[in-house]
């Protein structure tokens, strides 16, 4: 299981939303490369960037961050926030981004995002966010509600090339209250494509039970940044499951 630190970016700063608000924003740093940097240095293999700035306008704002981050980290990025064209994908994979994270381009959009999965150039570089709130699923920077459920989303991507589907749920993201593990098996227990947990994480018994449940990956954020878990411990934790 892969241990995703996150960096989400807001005018360019390391930041951190409470239940998605922008209005309950917490800034961690003016400098993500030097962030990013930290955490290759702890042994990460991949970084979690979001776009909060992109998720909100449809468009990626924060690509010359992106670049920094991955000119000055030897590490893998997952990224995401406005990405629902096929020029914002060919922009972020120029940054530096190793993966691009697509969310609500996919519900308004199928066709398209089916499309990208049929790509060969594109196989395995495609990862698709599910962000819950209540049961349903909510789009453009989680400002938005739709009748969509993670779990039929899930299912229908089996088989497919995508790399990963992340699930946040919104309700426990930046609030230090532990992963939804209930919806999360259900969610991998529906579909043959990895599962990356995300929202809530909070110690390192969140990262055991990830584990346990069959996570491919748990993203850490506002934890790290408070201090209240250490990555290396992190990263032991979901390699053996155990502290």
């Amino acid at each position: 299981m892969e241990i995703f630190p996150a960096i989400d970016l807001r005018a360019g700063k390391v930041v951190r939303l409470a239940q998605g608000d922008y209005a309950r924003q917490t800034t961690y740093s003016d400098s993500p490369a030097a962030v990013a940097a930290g955490f290759a240095q702890a042994g990460c293999r991949w970084i979690h960037v979001v776009d909060l700035d992109g998720a909100l306008k449809g468009v990626p704002v924060n690509l010359s961050a992106v670049a920094d981050i991955a000119a000055g980290a030897e590490v893998k990025l997952q990224f995401g926030g406005g990405i629902r064209t096929d020029q914002a994908i060919r922009d972020a994979l120029a940054a530096g981004a190793d993966r691009v994270i697509i969310g609500s381009a996919a519900l308004e959009n199928w066709a398209w995002f089916a499309d990208l999965l049929s790509r060969n150039e594109l196989a395995g570089r495609i990862a698709l966010a599910l962000d819950g709130r209540a049961g349903k699923l909510a789009t453009h920077g989680w400002t938005e509600q739709t009748e969509s459920t993670a779990v039929e989303l899930a299912a229908r991507v089996a088989g497919s090339s995508l790399s990963a589907i992340i699930y946040t749920d919104i309700a426990r993201d930046g609030m230090l209250v532990g992963p939804n593990l209930s919806v999360t098996a259900e969610l991998i227990a529906g579909t043959d494509i990895g599962v990356i947990a995300s929202g809530g994480v909070s110690c390192i018994d969140d990262i055991v039970e990830c584990r346990r449940i069959g996570c491919a990956g748990v993203i850490i954020g506002r934890a790290y940044y408070e201090g209240k878990i250490d990555l290396r411990t992190a990263l032991a934790a979901a390699e053996d499951g155990c502290q």
